[in-house]
Formats: structure tokens, C-alpha cells, sequence
């Protein structure tokens, strides 16, 4: 990947270059540029060959910058922040957290991909993950509590990311519990939390956040539900470096005022995104299927549902609407 990344940092800018420019560049034979641009269909890019003028990309990229991530945090976001990894490709910025030694990462750790090749999303889904169009992001926090003081942290990750999305010019942003985000009812985020550690704390937990910035159709086939991109939705162009630092900003923010006051202070703007409160839906449970009235979510953050009069709270499940 690492040849294939240099050359297309070189094309990313979108004009023409020929292979023994891009050859002497990187000191490889003509041969070789020709043969790792073949690869690069593998990462679903459209590149054109043009005799006499060389190689392009149908569109420029905007790779991952660090400097242009950082610029969207504030001082005190950014200290924060522990390390930022920028990676080519992984095979999940999730696994690759969960991954490394709980008790070596501290909290705000954060890693971002260009791609990935077996991007998660709930329940074992596959989050699709086309190469420098969207955002890939996951973050590792520790918590010294138990995991149950921990109930109400995914519904703080969707605020966190709702807020991101508000500020970068978006409305009409819904959050579907426990962990979607919408635009006019397609999705157009999610999170994905992952915890590891001892029964008692402490507990490191990695929030993954997919985002749609750039989706190109092909990749978007793939998709097995209504889903929107920010360039869409926001009818202009979006920098995936700005969408990045908002995210982290917010994450981080939300996260160190989640650690010192818990869900209480997050519910109102969880409730006013609430796009579920009042439908009927369908509860995904892992044994049964339940139906009823959504009415809202508890002090815990779990889901209340209205079945005969009677108001049952689950922490867990799958949430899909009744048309």
C-alpha cells in the first residue's frame, strides 16, 4: 500500500502526470507505476490514461492532513488529545485500537484510515469504506468506573456527532437510537463502541464514527439502506480534514464532560434530535421482536417502549421504524 499511497498523493491534486514523472518521483520503473496503478481499482478509484499526457484521477482526493485536522480543535479539545494516527489503510480503525494493550492507550487516542478494508458497523455489519471519501475515525477513552456507569455513553457519542454535523452547517439532523444519524431519514453516520477491562473499572472503551462525506455511487450500491453523504445534503464541497477535527473536538469535549457529570447533562439535545419518540417501531431483541410506541429514553439512556398500555426500558437492540 505504501508505493500505491505515494502515487496517489502525487495524482490527488487531479491533473495529469505521466508514469516517468511519477517513475523518477519515486524512484520505481515506468513498468511498476503502471503495474500499482492497475492495483489502485482494487480501492474503487477511476483513474485515466491518456497517451501523450499521462495519468489522472477522474476526481482530486483530499488526503488526511494533520495540521488540517488539528486547525478545527480548540486549545482545550486539543489537550485532550494523546496522539493522532493517520494510517493509509487498516483493516478496521476499531479493531485496530481494540487491538493494541488496554493499558497502554490513554484516553484520547485517536486513529483515522483512508481506507478500510473490513470497516464494522453494529450487530456485525459491514461499514462500507471506500478509499479518502469519507471519515474513518476511532477514539480510545478510559474510564475508572464500572461498565454500567457507562450505560448512556453511546447516546453521548451520537450528541457528540450530531453537534459536529451542526456546526460544519448541516440541519434536519436526526439521531435514531441508540447510535444513527440521519439527515431527512437516511443515514448519514454511525457509531460503534467497543469496551474492554476489568469488572470494576477501569474500562477502556474505543468509540468508532463512520461519516459520509464523499460516498461515489459505486461504493454507495453496496449499501443496504437509505444513506446520504455531507456534500449531498449540504449541496457544496466538504473538507473530510474539517469533518474530522469537529468530530474529534466534540468527541473529546463530550467525553471529559460525560466523565465528570454523566448522561444528565446531554439528554435535552438527545431529545431534541430524537427522530424515534412517538413512532412505532420494531425492537430487534437477540431472542424476540417486540412492537410498540418509542416514548423516549430514561435517566440510563435506555429505550422506552409503549407496548398495551404497558412502558418497558431495554439497554440494548435494534431499532426500525414502521411505515
Amino acid at each position: 500500500m505504501s508505493l500505491r499511497f505515494e502515487i496517489l498523493k502525487t495524482l490527488g491534486d487531479g491533473r495529469f502526470h505521466s508514469g516517468a514523472q511519477l517513475g523518477v518521483a519515486l524512484g520505481v520503473s515506468r513498468t511498476a507505476v503502471w503495474k500499482h496503478l492497475q492495483e489502485l481499482g482494487e480501492l474503487g478509484l477511476d483513474i485515466f490514461a491518456v497517451p501523450g499526457k499521462g495519468y489522472r484521477l477522474a476526481s482530486p482526493l483530499e488526503l488526511l492532513q494533520r495540521e488540517s485536522i488539528l486547525n478545527s480543535l480548540t486549545p482545550e479539545s486539543r489537550a485532550l488529545l494523546s496522539t493522532l494516527e493517520l494510517h493509509p489503510h487498516l483493516e478496521s480503525t476499531n479493531t485496530y485500537l481494540s487491538g493494541k494493550a488496554a493499558a497502554t492507550l490513554a484516553s484520547g487516542f485517536a486513529c483515522l484510515a483512508e481506507y478500510q478494508s473490513s470497516g464494522r458497523g453494529r450487530r456485525g455489519r459491514t461499514w462500507v469504506s471506500p478509499f479518502a471519501a469519507n471519515v474513518y475515525l476511532s477514539l480510545s477513552w478510559r474510564f475508572a468506573v464500572s461498565p454500567t456507569a457507562l450505560s448512556g455513553l453511546g447516546l453521548v457519542s451520537g450528541v457528540a456527532v450530531a453537534r459536529a454535523l451542526q456546526q460544519a452547517g448541516l440541519r434536519d439532523i436526526g439521531l435514531k437510537w441508540p447510535n444513527d444519524l440521519l439527515w431527512n431519514g437516511r443515514k448519514l453516520a454511525g457509531t460503534l463502541l467497543e469496551m474492554s477491562g476489568e469488572s470494576y473499572g477501569p474500562i477502556n472503551v474505543v468509540i468508532g464514527v463512520g461519516l459520509n462525506v464523499r460516498m461515489p455511487a459505486p461504493a454507495g450500491e453496496q449499501i443496504e439502506q437509505a444513506w446520504v453523504d455531507m456534500e449531498t445534503a449540504l449541496g457544496k464541497s466538504v473538507s473530510r480534514n474539517t469533518m474530522a477535527g469537529l468530530l474529534l473536538h466534540h468527541l473529546l469535549l463530550a467525553l471529559q464532560q460525560f466523565q465528570a457529570k454523566g448522561l444528565a447533562p446531554f439528554i435535552h439535545e438527545w431529545q431534541q434530535w430524537d427522530v424515534v419518540t412517538g413512532k412505532t417501531i420494531r425492537l430487534q431483541l437477540p431472542n424476540e421482536t417486540l412492537t410498540g410506541i418509542a416514548k423516549g429514553i430514561d435517566r440510563n439512556g435506555a429505550l422506552l417502549l409503549q407496548n398495551r398500555g404497558i412502558i418497558t426500558s431495554h439497554m440494548a437492540g435494534e431499532v426500525s421504524v414502521r411505515l
